[in-house]
């Protein structure tokens, strides 16, 4: 089981996430930016639900194909190099969704930005998995997790305030954003070699290649098996319905200028919600482990979703919303910390993160599909109810799971 950290011990953060932290913030920051316009800015082009949702599921979809890719580049070149190459690549495809001038160039321009998004999702994790203290992993997920929180939390609000200026501006502040992200990590880590973690938290130049734990061989773990059903559901709700089916469920319920507030207000308060869980989910985990909270976490996040489909005033959508985020804040850190837990210290995960990676981004790219092809043909309650029957699958794994942890030997 891995080893918890005493309360009275002062968290020592790597210099190398400490960096990650920074650049973190500035991508959701811009990410925070466009979130609540996208599926509007797609709507825009005079398509539907379904193909506005096909949006955020291209995203996730080249994510799905080029995580394996993305994992094989990672245990060879490194972690930083992989990470600034695939921030710069997001960034131009951000850049080339201000100036599309259709549906299918956006769609084109948003798959680019998946190859990008795969490959500094997975080095980051990678480079955290590796440094990161044994008995800290939780707290320090929920730090860079946090990082993320508070850019996605600032971002909607400047993007309120850019609202009267058109949907194209919030894509080239973003990729302005996502080029200054990757340069911080270009200057601080990519030109120096990245330093091994001691069993003191200090650090030492490398004297031997870092071991890599494949996906095959972190499959062994039930842990594992059981962070990929919880991500497939994460990826569904969290990544897919959230950001997309909630924004045009939001204009349909409360029509053309309150929906896109209401779109926006709702991710701005699933942040809050986030931030709220976040503020304790990292200790809660290196204290009492991953299983329990990534239960309560999965469940609060799950129902929330369900229930704002048939609680459709104002303050319903705000009081689901935050709940929604507080579960997905408990869930979290907790499920990150439980993977990095299985690839152990001081080793590259690379390529078993690209497995837990696949199995998110596989659900976001289903979920936003069979909800918007149910809310076209349907209505949005069916919608949100069947994402949350089928993300069941996600408790249900975790529920037949040890509670000890090992990592696993390659």
């Amino acid at each position: 089981m891995p080893k918890i950290a005493p309360r009275t011990e002062r968290l020592r953060v790597p210099r190398e996430i400490t960096i990650l932290l920074i650049a973190a913030f500035i991508i959701a920051l811009g990410f925070g930016l466009i979130a609540p316009i996208l599926p509007q800015y797609a709507v825009s082009f005079d398509v539907g639900a379904a193909a506005a949702s096909i949006i955020v599921s291209i995203f996730a979809f080249a994510r799905l194909i080029f995580a394996p890719v993305a994992g094989v580049l990672t245990a060879k070149l490194g972690e930083p190099k992989i990470y600034v190459t695939g921030v710069s690549l997001v960034a131009v495809s951000t850049l080339l969704c201000a100036a599309v001038q259709d549906y299918a160039q956006l769609l084109v321009a948003r798959g680019l930005g998946g190859f990008g998004s795969t490959m500094f999702t997975i080095s980051a994790m990678a480079l955290i998995a590796r440094l990161a203290p044994d008995g800290s992993r939780g707290r320090i997920s929920g730090m860079y997790a946090g990082a993320f929180l508070l850019g996605n939390v600032m971002g909607p609000v400047f993007g309120s305030l850019l609202a009267p200026f058109g949907m194209r501006l919030p894509f080239l502040i973003y990729g302005v954003a996502l080029l200054i992200a990757a340069a911080v990590v270009y200057f601080a880590l990519a030109r120096k070699p990245v330093k091994e973690k001691l069993e003191d938290s200090e650090v030492a130049e490398p004297s031997a290649p870092v071991p890599v734990l494949t996906t095959r061989e972190a499959l062994r773990s039930p842990t594992f098996r059981a962070a990929m059903a919880s991500g497939f559901s994460y990826g569904w709700l969290a990544f897919g319905i959230r950001t997309s089916m909630i924004p045009l469920f939001a204009l349909a319920v409360f029509g053309e200028g309150t929906g896109q507030r209401v779109a926006g207000i709702s991710l701005a308060i699933f942040a809050v919600g986030n931030g709220v869980a976040l503020t304790f989910s990292g200790k809660l985990t290196d204290a009492i482990g991953r299983k329990k909270p990534v239960l309560l976490g999965m469940a609060i996040l799950l129902s929330s979703i369900v229930l704002m489909g048939y609680f459709t005033s104002l303050p319903a959508f705000i009081i689901f919303s935050i709940l929604a985020g507080f579960g997905g804040g408990i869930l979290g850190p907790a499920q990150q910390a439980a993977v990095a837990d299985v690839i152990g210290a001081g080793r590259n995960g690379g390529k078993a993160l690209a497995g837990f990676q696949m199995a998110t981004d596989l659900g976001a790219i289903i979920g936003p599909l069979i909800a918007g092809l149910m809310a076209d043909h349907i209505s949005y309650q069916v919608a949100l109810s069947a994402s949350g029957a089928v993300c069941l699958v996600g408790v249900v794994t975790w529920l037949f799971t040890p509670t000890t942890i090992k990592a696993v030997d390659a």
